[in-house]
């Protein structure tokens, strides 16, 4: 019999935490089981937390007891059981999994190079995270880059998305992008698509002083402030804020100080989740939580499906072949080890050039 081990969330408080264990069910026709070899834990998977009620993360793996919650995560799983025709044992996926050792899948709109889970819980789900790479057949697949992929795809898919986004909307007037948490990886990401189009703003980054310097050393922001630093904002120039760190005092300032100026606001993470409480001077009309499924469905309707893929992975390969020069990528194993990495991870103290990569 497998045992099935979850590392579990309070929702209401992210830090407490515990280890649970079942025993993997009889599988019914059509279905398969997972083991979830690694995955990436970043600031992303605390966004998930902090989100999952509004945005419906916590619908993905749900437990029995209320309050309690699985944070979803991107990595690899091999199938180690199989009741479904088009679905070997053996067959690898890279995707969207619980923090856990084993997922039952029902495997469905299976082509060549992708399947999808077509657990009826996740029917209503957006698509993107019920679809699966089917690795092993994907055309020139380099599992040399299945660490890259585990930690920035995801969150460099979530940049290009933003970059695309603001474009299309012709920077809604902006000369000049603010970008707080600009050490954040889906930030970075994010400026690495900016700063290769010429037409684009000039980008200013807002990061805390430990990480000034790291970002300066980067050269993707045009200007590098602190959050102490906010009077040297530029309040004349037309700005849009893409914000990767939900820290309501920031932007509450942001606003205030440019009024008018301030253009829109893309809310995009909450790497400082225990400051999002927005202001007064908040100005909501002009912001807007941006929802990265969402851009890629109308993006699939307007270019036709694969393109969005198509151009987001060739972004997405070039930058993180530029990331190799400054992340490191710590690999541990082990249910203790998989919550020595998430406390570090939700207490922020992982620094921006490294990244964890673990399993049970």
């Amino acid at each position: 019999m497998t045992t099935i081990t979850e590392f579990i969330v309070d929702k209401n408080n992210l830090g407490q935490t515990r280890i649970a264990e079942r025993d993997a069910p009889t599988l019914n026709d059509g279905q398969v089981l997972a083991k979830v070899d690694r995955f990436a834990l970043t600031a992303n998977n605390v966004t998930y937390g902090v989100v999952g009620e509004r945005i419906g993360y916590w619908k993905f793996f749900p437990v029995e007891k209320d309050g309690d919650g699985i944070i979803p995560v991107w990595g690899f799983a091999d199938i180690i059981e199989s009741n479904h025709p088009d679905v070997p044992v053996g067959e690898r996926l890279y995707g969207y999994w619980p923090m856990a050792s084993h997922l039952v899948m029902s495997p469905t709109r299976i082509s060549e190079h992708r399947l999808f889970d077509g657990a009826e819980h996740r029917a209503e789900l957006p698509p993107v995270y019920n679809s699966y790479s089917r690795v092993n057949a994907e055309p020139g697949y380099d599992n040399s880059f299945d660490d890259d992929r585990m930690v920035l795809l995801p969150l460099y898919a979530t940049s290009f998305c933003l970059y695309d986004f603001m474009k299309d909307n012709d920077w809604f007037g902006a000369e000049q992008i603010l970008i707080p948490s600009a050490s954040s990886k889906t930030a970075i990401g994010t400026a690495y698509a900016i700063k290769a189009d010429d037409s684009a703003p000039v980008l200013v980054g807002l990061t805390s002083p430990r990480n000034k310097s790291a970002m300066d050393e980067l050269g993707l922001y045009d200007t590098v402030l602190t959050y102490d630093q906010l009077d040297q904002v530029d309040t004349s120039k037309p700005s849009a804020i893409i914000d990767m760190s939900g820290n309501g005092a920031v932007l509450n300032d942001l606003h205030k100080r440019l009024g008018d100026n301030m253009k829109y606001t893309s809310n995009v993470g909450a790497t400082h989740y225990e400051d999002n409480a927005m202001g007064p001077d908040f100005i909501r009309d002009r912001s807007q939580m941006f929802f990265a499924p969402g851009h890629i469905q109308k993006r699939n309707a307007y270019w036709g499906p694969g393109q969005f893929e198509q151009k987001s992975l060739a972004f997405w390969r070039d930058a993180a072949i530029k990331s190799r020069e400054w992340l490191t990528i710590k690999h541990e194993t082990g249910a203790a080890a998989v919550s020595d990495a998430w406390q570090e991870v939700y207490a922020g103290k992982t620094p921006p050039n490294a990244a964890w990569v673990v399993g049970f």
